[in-house]
């Protein structure tokens, strides 16, 4: 098992979602941006790798988190965009730096409202990735 995948999964997400046309005008990130961060974005998250190794070799499931942050009325903006990323990552054949994709899918996604009424939303989308070294 080794972590040494984990910048070359995030690389690679991070230009399938660029490259999604459902995702065009949508800024992506890894951190928040400067100054908290205005209209509707993305951010590639938090991340737990664990050991999948096996009998013909190492190997890790990376579970990562891909989330909507949006400052727009309602859900449905930001809704709309996580079905484009859940479409863009499931089952996606990701050519990684090092290590080999065996398979990428959805776990789980919250939809929240941060703040009171009237704040912003937030979908966080959990996504789990199989590597081999």
């Amino acid at each position: 098992m080794s972590y040494g995948a984990a910048a070359a999964l995030q690389a690679a997400v991070f230009q399938r979602l660029e490259a999604a046309p459902a995702l065009t005008g949508v800024s992506i990130h890894d951190d928040v941006p400067h100054g908290g961060g205005q209209g509707t974005w993305v951010l590639i998250g938090p991340e737990d790798v664990r050991d999948a190794s096996d009998g013909t070799g190492g190997g890790a499931e990376h579970r990562f988190t891909v989330s909507v942050i949006s400052d727009a009325a309602g859900f449905l903006a930001a809704k709309r965009i996580a079905v484009a990323i859940s479409d863009a990552l499931v089952g996606a054949d990701l050519a990684l730096g090092r290590g080999r994709l065996v398979a990428l899918g959805f776990m789980r996604a919250t939809a929240r409202r941060l703040g009171g009424r009237g704040g912003a939303r937030r979908i966080d989308l959990t996504f789990r990735a199989r590597i081999e070294d």
